[in-house]
């Protein structure tokens, strides 16, 4: 090194020295700095947790206010926080409406989605403290808590990623498509289109682009993730029934649609599973998002929350899109947003219509392809949801009526064997066992199967089980009125109670008091002539159920009690038309003389092994009274 180099280095040293004292802050510089600092570490605390993934159903907004910051400080942050995105980090949130004859959708730049969606023909039912009901608009989407967001793995970044919802949006409208474009510099950008298909449909078609975020995004992830979190609004008056009907429902590619749990919290993980669509739902309406290939994965939740909050329950789901790192990526989506109306969503294909909560096994295939069909075909011709569901109910008691004749002819026959069975009690006196072994050989002489008018009610059950899942199920019921039932989907009130009645509620439903009268009342007409000594509990269990099941279907759908009310009725008809006037009793008496007279054959049937068991427990009951007695003579 020369002496004029070394001259230069020592020159350059001082000057930094002196620039150093003279640029050096005084206390007051520091302070500020400081407070500057403490600024920043507000704005990072506030962006971290609105970029939280799993919002907790009881979480509360934040509400710390920040200090403004200086626009180099604060564009040096976004920076930091977006990454190329910082320019789309900032602005004004402003609000853009599409709509059609069914929907009215409103959008907002910030995060460039769905703010809220009226449904135009729908209402919802509003209460008073006076228990007065009235109807107001119907909205889907349109809670503040809601997140529908994509989750950007914007490369060196401290937390990994940039929320689509934290970005403001370029917007531009096109008659009934809306364009939201965020910028993440020159020729870059993430890219959402909405475009409103047919007036009559509740569809949106929905995609999204990538341009020029190849160098933008990690290389090492090979998904981007959707976050979607619904808090569903109370749209009925029957919360708890509707809450047990709302939950996150979806399908994997060539499976059928499943769903979590509903009366619980529940998550489905179907990670390494295509997944078709995903849907958040209510009782009677959803939000469906359906891809045109097929979304990577996803994971669902649903979490309850108590009934007596403001929301009705919290739902989730992760999805993940494929991410190839392309020039140019799009993925097509459409969303539904309505009805659970059964040919609406078979129209809309990939089996959205499993969507409505018929229920599984054969309960549902007998309300998807026997009652659903006859209920559409009466309600073509009759307006009247009540008289629809009357004349379903004579339909159901028509098809069903060999079935009861087989069982009524059954007790027919039991009746004619009461004076025998008198002879027998006589005989026997408070020998129960005794009576119970000769009732035994008396039902086999004759050939009389005690069970022979349980098992055609046992044939039928499928059906009263289909039908309690189809009226709280079907939204043709919801809001119809008849007779006092101001919405057969929900229970009906005849009077309030002025306080609650455990497991029974504030209310009293006229249509579950008068089914359980009528039962009471054909209980007795069907069973009058029919002999109860060998279990006279059942005597009092008979008498008693429908008062239990008073409490139970209080609060049921009115549609069900209704014809339940209805298939009283008709089964009282049936029964008095059918043993007064169609059974024959002489025939019958000429039927049991001419069995008695048959031979029979000694097969080990159940008859004959009830028969051998009833025996045996004689003979042991016997053999202990014997033994009482010679303790007692010792």
């Amino acid at each position: 090194m020369d002496k004029n180099t070394i001259v230069g280095f020592v020159l350059i040293f001082v000057l930094i020295m002196i620039y150093g004292q003279l640029m050096q802050p005084t206390a007051e510089d520091l302070e500020a700095a400081q407070r500057q600092q403490d600024s920043l570490a507000q704005v990072e605390q506030q962006l971290a947790a609105s970029a939280d993934l799993a919002p907790s159903p009881e979480a509360a907004p934040d509400s710390t206010e920040v200090p403004p910051l200086s626009d180099s400080l604060q564009q040096l942050q976004l920076q930091g926080t977006f990454g190329h995105f910082a320019a789309s980090a900032s602005g004004t949130e402003k609000e853009e409406v599409l709509e059609n004859e069914m929907i009215r959708v409103t959008f907002s730049n910030k995060g460039g989605k769905i703010k809220e969606v009226l449904l135009k023909h729908y209402f919802k039912i509003l209460t008073d403290e006076e228990k007065v009901e009235s109807q107001g608009e119907l909205k889907l989407m349109e809670d503040e808590k809601n997140r529908f967001e994509y989750l950007f793995p914007v490369a060196n970044l401290a937390q990994g990623f940039v929320s689509s919802s934290d970005l403001y949006y370029q917007t531009k409208l096109d008659g009934n498509s809306i364009r939201f474009r965020a910028s993440a510099g020159p020729g870059k950008y993430f890219e959402q289109t909405y475009t409103l298909t047919a007036d009559s449909s509740y569809q949106i078609d929905y995609n999204i682009k990538m341009v020029g975020l190849q160098d933008v995004l990690n290389r090492q992830e090979d998904r981007l993730q959707l976050n979607w979190v619904t808090y569903a609004d109370k749209l009925e008056k029957n919360t708890t029934y509707e809450r047990n009907y709302t939950s996150v429902y979806f399908k994997a590619v060539d499976e059928t649609p499943s769903y979590c749990a509903c009366t619980s919290d529940g998550d489905e993980d179907a990670e390494g599973q295509a997944l078709k669509w995903v849907a958040h739902s209510n009782q009677f309406f959803n939000t469906a998002l359906v891809a045109e290939e097929a979304f990577n994965s996803g994971k669902m939740e649903t979490r309850l929350i108590d009934i007596e909050e403001e929301d009705l329950k919290f739902m989730r789901s992760e999805l993940n899109l494929p991410l190839r790192h392309q020039a140019n990526e799009s993925f097509n989506m459409k969303f539904y947003v309505g009805p659970n109306e059964y040919y609406r969503l078979a129209a809309a294909g990939d089996q959205l219509e499993d969507i409505i909560p018929y229920g599984r096994s054969i309960f549902g295939t007998i309300n998807r392809w026997i009652i659903r069909p006859v209920f559409n075909f009466l309600a073509q011709f009759i307006g009247n949801m009540g008289i629809v569901i009357l004349i379903l109910t004579l339909v159901v008691k028509l098809v069903l009526y060999p079935l009861t004749y087989r069982m009524l002819y059954s007790q027919s026959k039991m009746s004619a064997l009461k004076p025998r069975l008198a002879k027998l009690k006589d005989k026997h006196g408070d020998d129960q066992q005794a009576v119970q072994v000769e009732t035994m050989k008396l039902y086999r002489e004759f050939g009389v199967s005690p069970l022979g008018g349980c098992f055609p009610i046992f044939l039928q059950m499928p059906i009263w089980f289909a039908l309690y899942r189809f009226f709280p199920a079907s939204i043709e019921f919801r809001q119809a009125s008849f007779l006092w039932a101001t919405d057969l989907s929900s229970y009906d009130i005849a009077f309030n109670l002025p306080f609650n009645v455990p497991f029974y509620g504030e209310h009293v439903s006229l249509f579950t008091l008068l089914w359980a009268l009528s039962t009471v009342a054909y209980t007795y007409y069907n069973t009058r002539h029919m002999d109860m000594t060998m279990n006279p509990m059942m005597k009092n269990m008979q008498y008693f159920m429908p008062l239990m099941f008073l409490f139970f279907f209080n609060n049921f759908a009115a549609g069900l009690t209704c014809y339940l009310l209805f298939s009283n009725l008709l089964n009282i008809i049936q029964t008095v038309v059918t043993k007064d006037y169609l059974i024959d009793k002489k025939k019958i008496e000429e039927e049991l003389e001419a069995y008695r007279k048959k031979p029979k054959k000694k097969g080990g049937g159940f008859g004959e092994r009830l028969e051998a068991a009833l025996k045996e427990q004689q003979k042991q009951m016997q053999q202990k009274e014997q033994s009482k007695s010679k303790k007692k003579k010792k």
